[in-house]
């Protein structure tokens, strides 16, 4: 099953970001995740969401489960603080040296429903496993985290040893070259952006894709992988926006 597709364009099309998304990129950034209203206020200024349009999206963000509220502070809700800890992990990887083992996945379970089986989908893929054949996930051992005991449920897993050799696999299993031409794109675009609402979208853009990065052993990667990189820029655009969100809400 060949995962490997034609490399992306390098312009990219990106909308602009609503008042909505603008809040969440901007407390996703903040640790810890919250902010009083008159910050928010001043924090979304430079973005082009006015004082009126802020408040009528908070209370929606509130109403929909998005955020929480306590007096005139307002702050990410759980599901969002999950969101929040996979972005941190997709920006700052926790990796160990490669020893060649794999971690293996296979799903035991029967008789899910579609949206059962899709959500499994997801988090598998969240875990940054990829699917080799029905029901069999596969990753490099090199990520310092543990499965989710849950997963024990609906499948076994596995420590493997392929027969064939690894970036011949890595290349079945995620389309890298797809992956770099997007993140060259990306940086093309991000470095190119000058207004500040124009480099706040290009960064959302930027940290959506990190969570894809299969981050993978540098022996199983194409020559000149941009994840490093786009890492990188992010991080310094996290500098950028110290003088916009109080700095010590900001990790970089």
């Amino acid at each position: 099953m060949r995962r490997n597709v034609a490399e992306q364009p390098d312009e990219v099309d990106l909308r602009p970001l609503s008042a909505r998304s603008v809040v969440l990129s901007l407390l996703l950034g903040a640790h810890p995740p919250e902010m009083p209203v008159k910050d928010l206020v001043r924090a979304v200024e430079p973005f082009g969401v006015g004082g009126s349009t802020l408040r009528a999206a908070l209370s929606r963000m509130v109403s929909a489960g998005d955020l929480r509220r306590a007096d005139t502070v307002y702050g990410l809700s759980d599901r969002l603080l999950a969101r929040q800890r996979r972005q941190d992990d997709s920006v700052h990887p926790r990796t160990r040296a490669w020893n060649g083992d794999w971690e293996m996945v296979v799903i035991t379970a029967t008789g899910r429903g579609p949206a059962e089986r899709a959500e499994l989908r997801a988090r598998l893929t969240a875990l940054r496993l990829a699917e080799l054949r029905e029901g069999v996930w596969l990753r490099p051992a090199n990520l310092l985290r543990s499965l989710p005991d849950d997963l024990d449920a609906v499948a076994q897993r596995y420590t493997a040893r392929p027969g064939r050799p690894g970036p011949e696999l890595a290349a079945e299993l995620w389309s890298l070259g797809g992956w770099a031409a997007r993140s060259r794109a990306l940086l093309a675009h991000v470095t190119r952006a000058d207004r500040p609402a124009d480099r706040l979208t290009g960064f959302a853009a930027v940290v959506r894709h990190l969570l894809t990065d299969p981050v993978l052993p540098p022996e199983l990667l194409p020559p000149d992988w941009p994840g490093a990189e786009l890492r990188s820029a992010y991080a310094a655009y996290q500098g950028e926006l110290a003088d916009t969100v109080p700095q010590s809400r900001l990790r970089t």
